[in-house]
């Protein structure tokens, strides 16, 4: 597969890969936060959202707080967590998020039927109600850009108000980075393969 012309080879997408000695004191503190102290660096951190969020430190920052808290305090299981994350990647046909988070899935214990499921848009019927209204969810949230009473009120009864606007939250925040990820036409790394099927 070809690389378009205007992506730079070390970022990986439209802009350059931030540099740390081209930052000031709080760019270079946010920097490290993210991509480790100088010894530790994971460069490879850089060739997807958080390399776009570093050409403005103070977004790369308040991202990276509101992402943690989604992924990690939102008081989601691994397991489910990923299942929203892939739901958003492939309504929003997100190449980028779907390689990097379906390793993650399987890895948190989200069957590969599931995966199937959501990967191929096949019918959710067979599903238990949590899994399934998770992707209901996000198909009407993103594919019909309008969620019907019944499917907001199996939602409701799943979750609770609170765990609701957290799993809306964590869904629109991958969203919100799928964009990013388009708009600067990030690309998988060399030698990875997409995973998910694209028109």
């Amino acid at each position: 597969m070809s690389v378009p012309k205007d992506i730079y080879p070390e970022s990986g997408f439209r802009l350059p890969r931030p540099q740390r000695d081209d930052m000031d004191d709080y760019g270079k503190k946010v920097y490290d936060q993210i991509v480790g102290p100088p010894g530790t660096r994971r460069l490879v951190s850089l060739r997807g959202p958080y390399g776009i969020h570093l050409h403005n430190p103070k977004l790369a920052e308040y991202e990276t707080v509101l992402n943690h808290y989604l992924r990690f305090e939102a008081g989601f299981s691994g397991r489910i967590r990923e299942l929203a994350i892939l739901v958003t990647a492939r309504e929003m046909d997100s190449q980028f998020e779907w390689v990097a988070h379906e390793p993650i899935a399987l890895n948190e214990g989200l069957q590969p039927e599931v995966i199937d499921i959501v990967k191929y848009r096949k019918s959710v019927a067979k599903l238990p109600e949590t899994e399934a209204v998770i992707i209901q969810f996000g198909r009407e949230m993103f594919g019909k850009r309008k969620v019907s009473s019944k499917t907001f009120a199996r939602a409701l009864a799943v979750f609770g108000s609170k765990q609701l606007v957290n799993l809306v939250a964590l869904m629109a925040n991958y969203a919100a980075t799928a964009a990013k990820l388009c708009a600067f036409n990030n690309q998988l790394a060399p030698g990875q393969k997409p995973l998910l099927p694209l028109l």
